[in-house]
């Protein structure tokens, strides 16, 4: 079978064949363009056959290849922590706009948030908090990978934090509402990294309201949250006494990131 006979009868999206057959082959997508008419060895047939049965039963390319770039960072993934998306990046954005020394990264998963901006910040003491055992583990497996120094830390939001503070606190929380009609076409993805109570907030306002008491005078709080949610997350930072609200839209102009600050 040539590399053109195989994305013919792939049966899914042109460009994720491509991806996958090269994921597949171990060469680039550059490669399966220009070359259509190669042979493939019947071991690369195999493995781009059982990829595109994945796909065609819809798993999420990520998860098939093993990795998802964000930031500028290769990062490993599996079924156990949410794959990143491009829209994650704005927190990392906002957050790189601030002054820092001391950063916690709350419900981490794969480590992107934790490890995009310690990239960038290398001198800042960056901490990394995850509820799940299995995600952490992805998280310090990708700090190992691009040669980062992340603490990790192994709890439920801010529980491990005991009697610190620091100058930022980001975090990108579960905020699907239960019952949401987009969960379907999520359910490769772990359940406990979106959903978060009946309006999606549960999450939010748990973060909101034991912020405060660990950030340093001048800190602040970035949170990213779903479509529609930014005046109830507003209202929610308000209310734990944060000060200087801020909102910020995503590429799409759709609200995203409301942050707060500490006197």
């Amino acid at each position: 079978m040539t590399v053109q006979e195989a994305l013919s009868a792939s049966g899914i999206d042109a460009r994720e064949a491509r991806l996958l057959l090269a994921e597949a082959a171990g060469f680039s997508q550059a490669s399966v363009l220009a070359h259509p008419e190669r042979e493939l060895p019947s071991d690369v047939e195999r493995r781009f056959l059982q990829f595109t049965l994945r796909r065609g039963n819809g798993e999420p390319v990520a998860y098939i290849v093993g990795h998802k770039e964000f930031y500028g960072l290769d990062l490993i993934v599996n079924p156990a922590v949410l794959i990143p998306r491009p829209e994650t990046e704005l927190l990392v954005d906002l957050a790189l706009e601030r002054e820092f020394s001391s950063l916690v990264d709350l419900g981490t998963g794969s480590g992107a948030v934790a490890l995009a901006i310690k990239r960038r910040r290398p001198q800042a003491r960056v901490v990394a908090v995850e509820a799940s055992a299995a995600a952490l583990v992805v998280a310090q497996r990708n700090a190992v990978k691009h040669g980062l120094e992340i603490e990790f830390r192994h709890g439920r939001w801010l529980e491990p934090l005991a009697g610190e503070r620091f100058q930022l606190i980001v975090a990108n929380p579960p905020y699907v509402a239960e019952g949401d009609p987009h969960l379907g076409d999520l359910g490769f993805e772990p359940r406990g990294a979106l959903v978060s109570g009946p309006d999606g907030l549960d999450a939010i306002r748990e973060i909101a309201r034991h912020a405060p008491r660990h950030l340093a005078p001048g800190g602040w709080l970035l949170l990213e949250h779903g479509m529609g949610q930014e005046a109830a997350v507003r209202a929610l930072l308000s209310q734990a006494g944060l000060e200087e609200l801020d909102s910020c839209p995503d590429l799409a102009r759709i609200p995203r990131v409301a942050g707060g600050k500490v006197k």
